[in-house]
This record gives C-alpha cells, sequence and structure tokens, in this order.
C-alpha cells in the first residue's frame, strides 16, 4: 500500500550581511515504551550565498541527539539560496523543550533597523488528550524574500495548517519574551491573527529591505490535557498556545509600477495553477506534478521559485509556463510538507 501525505501551497506574484531568514516545523515519530520519542524538525535556512550557514542549538529542556540532512531548496542567482535541514531528535521524553538559531547579519541595507537574527521554536510534544498522541506542529514555510511595488497594497495569505487541527495564529516576535533581538515591525506591514500580512502602499522613500519576524502558534479548539513525564494531566484552554515556530524573511519594496492591477505589470496566476493554500494528496514513491501558469501583458513573466522539500525541481514550459516536480521519498508517509512558489515578470525591453 502506497503511504499517503498531504502537501500544502502557498502562492502570491511577486557576505557579512546574508541572512534571508528561517522557518521550522516539528512532527513527532516513534513514541516508544519507555517514553522516548523521535521528532522530525524540518526547517528552510535563506542565505546570500549556499556557501553561507548557520545551525540550530539546544536553548532549553532536554533536546537529545540528533542526526542532520541538509540540501538546497531554490535559489536565485545573486541574491539567495535556500537549504532544507531535516533533523532527526531522539528524546528521552516528551517534555517540551526549546530550539534557537542567532547569529548576525541580516542582509545590508534593512529599513527597520534589525541587525542581527534571532528564531526560537518551541517543541512541545506531551500526548494529547483529543487525539491520544504527540503534539504536532503547525505547518507552513515561506520564500526568502518577498517583493512588493511601493504603490500597490498587496495581501500575502501566509501558509497556516495545523495537522491536529488546531487553530493557527500568527503575530510579530515580542523582544520581551526573547523572540527577536530587536523586534522592530516594519510600520508598513500588519500581520493579522488569521496570518494574513497586508503591506500598505506607501512612497518611494520606502524602497528597500525589510527584516520580518513572525511567530506561529497553535491553539486547541476546545480545553484539552497534556500528559506530563510523572503522570500528571495538565490542561490547556483555547487561549493557551501549544507551540511556537518561526517565520522569518525579508520584504523587498521596490520602485512604483504604473498600474497594481494582477495582469499587467503584476503577475496574474491562471488555472490550472492550484488555489492559495490548496491541499494536494501526494503518495510516497509517485510523482507530484504541479501546473503553473500566469500572465502579465505588460511584463515578462521570466521564472518561477519555490520554497518546499529539497528534491523539488522546477521547469519552464514557455514564457509564463511552469511545472513543479516531487517525489515523496519513503518514510515521508502521513507527514505534512508546505509548498509556496512566486513568479517573477520584468518589464519589457523596447526595440
Amino acid at each position: 500500500m502506497c503511504g499517503v501525505l498531504l502537501l500544502l501551497l502557498l502562492l502570491c506574484s511577486s557576505q557579512t550581511n546574508h541572512f534571508y531568514g528561517t522557518v521550522m516545523t516539528f512532527t513527532p515519530q516513534d513514541l516508544r515504551n519507555n517514553g522516548s520519542v523521535t521528532v522530525v524538525c524540518r526547517y528552510k535556512t535563506s542565505f546570500r550565498s549556499c556557501s553561507d550557514g548557520d545551525a540550530w542549538d539546544c536553548a532549553g529542556g532536554d533536546c537529545g541527539s540528533h542526526t542532520l540532512e541538509l540540501s538546497v531548496v531554490d535559489t536565485l542567482d545573486g541574491d539567495w539560496c535556500q537549504k532544507e535541514g531535516v533533523m532527526r531528535r531522539r528524546v528521552p521524553d516528551t517534555e517540551p523543550f526549546q530550539l534557537r538559531l542567532s547569529g548576525g547579519d541580516w542582509i545590508s541595507g534593512v529599513r527597520n533597523g534589525v541587525r542581527s537574527w534571532l528564531a526560537i521554536t518551541r517543541v512541545d510534544l506531551r500526548v494529547r488528550s483529543d487525539l491520544g498522541q504527540p503534539n504536532r506542529s503547525p505547518q507552513t514555510t515561506v520564500l526568502p524574500a518577498l517583493r512588493v511595488p511601493s504603490n500597490c497594497r498587496r495581501d500575502f495569505d501566509l501558509l497556516a495548517f495545523d495537522p491536529d487541527g488546531d487553530e493557527v495564529k500568527c503575530r510579530y516576535g515580542d523582544a520581551g519574551a526573547q523572540e527577536c533581538n530587536p523586534c522592530r515591525p516594519p510600520s508598513l506591514l500588519t500581520v493579522s491573527p488569521s496570518c494574513t500580512l497586508t503591506f500598505h502602499s506607501s512612497s518611494s522613500s520606502s524602497e528597500g529591505p525589510y527584516a520580518v519576524q513572525v511567530e506561529m502558534e497553535d491553539f486547541p479548539k476546545q480545553n484539552i490535557s497534556l500528559l506530563q513525564r510523572d503522570g500528571v494531566k495538565i490542561t490547556r484552554t483555547p487561549s493557551d498556545a501549544l507551540s511556537k515556530i518561526p517565520l522569518r524573511f525579508a520584504l523587498i519594496v521596490d520602485p512604483a509600477v504604473p498600474s497594481c492591477t494582477d495582469g499587467l505589470y503584476l503577475p496574474k496566476f491562471l488555472p490550472p495553477t492550484p488555489a492559495s493554500r490548496a491541499q494536494l494528496v501526494a503518495f510516497v514513491n509517485l510523482n507530484l506534478e504541479i501546473t503553473i501558469k500566469a500572465e502579465a501583458t505588460s511584463a515578462q513573466v521570466s521564472g518561477v521559485f519555490f520554497s518546499g522539500p529539497h528534491g523539488t525541481t522546477k521547469q519552464e514550459v514557455s514564457e509564463g509556463h511552469f511545472l513543479l516536480n516531487w517525489t515523496p521519498p519513503e518514510g515521508s508517509e502521513e507527514e505534512t510538507h508546505p509548498m509556496c512558489f512566486v513568479v517573477r515578470a520584468v518589464k519589457r525591453s523596447l526595440v
């Protein structure tokens, strides 16, 4: 029998100073009778070059031992390289622990005064009373950079899916909770609890890169209990976050365009491109092909870039027509693998 997994989609049109962001999710596997558990932490790190990198370390609790596989996901020559790390941790029990990524510096010229990077993942694997299994994190991913013209208001619906059926909420990082240092959200970008980012149109004086530091959390939809190592059950209500994962990426405000209407200078997706936040079913060892079509009548659609599981390949069939292909490997059964993509449009040259 083929194992089944769920693939999630988000789409949008869109050195010493080299960091472009990170994101991490976790999925528990192999809960043993002695209480130990294996948890698969999948993360993306994005830097200016594929030769750059950084490592997550333990920031609290017993993080156990781990193995790591690191692979390139996608690149944009001269701008960024995103890698996926698959970290398998064997921890002695299901008690919470924290992982941290920290260092410096973000890409040069960041307008909102953020220099060093900091990201915290809170892993809580305690067994849930409603499901009878360890808690799982929300599933998401993001491109290293999202681009928007300075004169166009735009909404970006971040991927926000929880395999346990919890409510997923987003917020900016809190310096008081040591989630980022400094946090300093961009004034021209707001984030809603439902994980929609809204860029508010501005003037040319706002052009340039901004560091975006968002926290994503899962909340139970009803009261549940979590089973601790000592056998004690603790109650969690719909106002209590169960786990926390970071989203870090760059927002790049570009020069104004003559029109903000989709399909002119800004790419417009066409059928059969999957809808934003679509859920696709894939099978282990069977190829999944995703067709992407887009148009921009006053520009040239010249490329597609994605964030998703490593091993995904891309192909340009013709202008505005692209294919993504991925074959889920053995061991990925019952997992969710988020994927997002953007298409690039450039102004046509006049001869």
